[in-house]
């Protein structure tokens, strides 16, 4: 599950390589910038060559001028060095942000493709951690770890051939670290990986955590719960804190070795090499050049932990990234076909289970047989958990069925290409949700493309929404918020009813559309309503009769299965459970 504890099957390296088809487009400015940071490394190596030249030469010889030369020989060296290393920065930059880019996207396409299963299983602080943290954690490895991992790599390797030139015996003395330190990398490497992906899991809760907080402020306010959410999040950021702590041991441990140990060579070697030139064995500028040489190596050395670290880490966010980028979309559906003749809305034996359902939990929807005539309206009644608003959801796909089929105008709607299905069906939900965007904005969304003004004043008409909305500051034009917050409980619930209607849509299913509305409203709307209801065929989710009477009939939803079906009147004198719930006592229960 996410957000839980996962230790890594995979080596980093191999989880790594999934992010190439990204890097691939810019892999030409990558390459140059590690040739670019190879070669300003490399220049560093030269400074030893130049400083025992001068050791050697002009000190030895007391030629002011040959030192000043040397001088000049450094000065330019560095300057070099300096330039090369802001050339790489410059290639690095805008490739690597599109890197970064382009991966978000995909992950935002992905998310809106991926079935309301997954999005009912994942915390939203976790997907929001996946698309920000993370991708940052990608995007600093390739700009920084990636190149400097071979960068230092090879110069260490020419650092050591140089060694190994000067003086073979020092430069032996150099090479025992060797083992030891891939050992404790290693270690390393297998402890970090556990820990890192903890603290990123733990990121995703405590997001998740604030994010909630926020959303619910009202809540939280309004029932004084602002300490227990605090003492929650207190404890999620104690944790997380605690494995950050657990991750700077770790890391500082590995840098104290791997200072520690190179430097008590160097000290060998400095001893070894002081005798060598006591007893003449050995130049002074060749001890100097070595040394020098040594020291230069040491900040390539002591950043393999550091450099280890990132690379875990972006190993690890590459790994969460793809967790998502895995799970399977929804199908397409095959090509659409020319739709049938008229026969409305047909379920047949259609049954339902929730994925993550206990093996011996009743299905929440069992064998549903139901037939919606053609420009007809039914009413789907039923007291709470009998499964009306899953099998509203059944029909546009929102969830799939696990057990028989079905049909608009005769066509299965496995077989629809989903587009083409949500443009036959709209749905408007009891919980309205509304996007940060104008009200037009919003409720154009359930239109067709190149639909206008028009369009919008109709559906609004119909909501009875178009009264507050012209008192806005801004009319249409203004924007709601998140969520739509700024608006009340009914304004909300009527711009989402005017999104459903606004596309003239065959298809209509509504759940509880007006629950929110006050008496006088809500006749407003229904009789607005009935005069679009003629023109579609319709499910509506009903728990008032006001509401029920828009509908031709009433199917009665009981346990998961339909109990009975007939006019409103019908059901009343026919079926106890239905006039129970169509009583106030009923009505109050649900």
């Amino acid at each position: 599950m996410p957000g839980e504890d996962v230790v890594p099957k995979k080596s980093a390296v191999r989880t790594l390589l999934r992010l190439w088809p990204y890097v691939r487009p810019v892999r030409g400015r990558l390459a140059t910038a590690a040739v670019v940071a190879v070669v300003a490394s490399c220049l560093s190596l030269v400074i030893p060559l130049v400083l025992k030249w001068m050791v050697d030469g002009p000190v030895a010889e007391g030629d002011p001028g040959g030192v000043w030369l040397g001088a000049l020989y450094l000065l330019l060296l560095g300057i070099a060095e300096a330039v090369l290393f802001g050339f790489r920065r410059w290639l690095v930059a805008r490739p690597l942000a599109g890197v970064e880019a382009s991966m978000r996207a995909d992950l935002y396409r992905r998310l809106q493709r991926l079935p309301i299963a997954f999005h009912d299983r994942w915390a939203s602080g976790q997907l929001l951690s996946r698309g920000t943290t993370d991708l940052m954690l990608v995007r600093m490895f390739l700009a920084f770890p990636l190149t400097f991992l071979l960068v230092n790599a090879v110069t260490i390797l020419a650092g050591y051939v140089l060694l190994l030139g000067q003086d073979w015996t020092l430069g032996l003395v150099l090479l025992t670290p060797v083992v030891p330190l891939v050992i404790l990398c290693q270690l390393f490497e297998t402890k970090y990986s556990v820990v890192a992906r903890r603290a990123q899991d733990q990121v995703g809760d405590l997001t998740t955590v604030v994010e909630e907080s926020v959303l619910g402020i009202r809540i939280v306010k309004g029932f004084g719960r602002h300490r227990s959410q605090a003492l929650a999040f207190r404890a999620l950021a104690e944790r997380l804190r605690g494995t950050e702590l657990v991750k700077a041991r770790l890391l500082a441990g590995i840098w104290a070795f791997i200072t520690v140990i190179p430097e008590l060579a160097i000290g060998a070697a400095l001893v070894l090499g002081t005798v060598q030139v006591a007893d003449g064995a050995l130049s002074a500028g060749t001890l100097v050049a070595f040394l020098s040489t040594a020291l230069a190596l040491r900040w390539p050395v002591e950043s393999i932990g550091f450099l280890l670290a990132m690379s875990q880490e972006a190993a690890t966010a590459t790994e969460r990234y793809f967790e998502v980028m895995d799970e399977a979309e929804e199908t397409p559906g095959p090509a659409s076909v020319e739709p049938g003749s008229p026969d409305g809305v047909r379920f047949e034996n259609v049954s339902f289970r929730y994925p993550d359902a206990a093996p011996d939990a009743p299905p929440v929807l069992d064998r549903v047989d139901l037939h919606i005539r053609p420009g007809e309206t039914l009413a789907l009644v039923g007291g709470t958990g009998s499964g009306k608003t899953t099998l509203t959801a059944l029909v546009p796909r929102l969830h799939e069925a696990t057990g028989g089929r079905i049909l608009l105008d005769g066509e299965d709607i496995t077989r629809m290409e989903r587009e083409r299905l949500r443009e036959l069906v709209s749905v408007a939900f009891e919980e309205p949700t509304l996007f940060s965007a104008s009200v037009g904005e919003n409720v154009l969304m359930g239109a067709a493309a190149g639909a206008g003004e028009p369009e919008l004043r109709r559906a609004l008409g119909v909501a009875q929404a178009d009264g507050f909305v012209t008192a806005l500051p801004e009319g249409a034009a203004t924007q709601v918020g998140e969520q739509g917050l700024s608006l009340s409980g009914g304004q909300r619930q009527r711009l989402a009813l005017a999104r459903a209607v606004v596309g003239r849509p065959r298809f209509l299913v509504l759940d509880d559309p007006l629950s929110a509305l006050d008496v006088h409203t809500e006749a407003l709307v229904e009789a607005a309503l009935r005069e679009v209801l003629r023109d579609t065929t319709a499910l509506v989710v009903a728990h008032r009769p006001s509401t029920v009477l828009l509908a031709d009939r009433v199917a009665l939803l009981s346990k998961g299965r339909i109990a009975a079906v007939g006019t409103h009147h019908e059901l009343l004198r026919s079926n106890a459970e239905y006039a129970w719930l169509m009583s106030g006592e009923g009505t109050e229960a649900r």
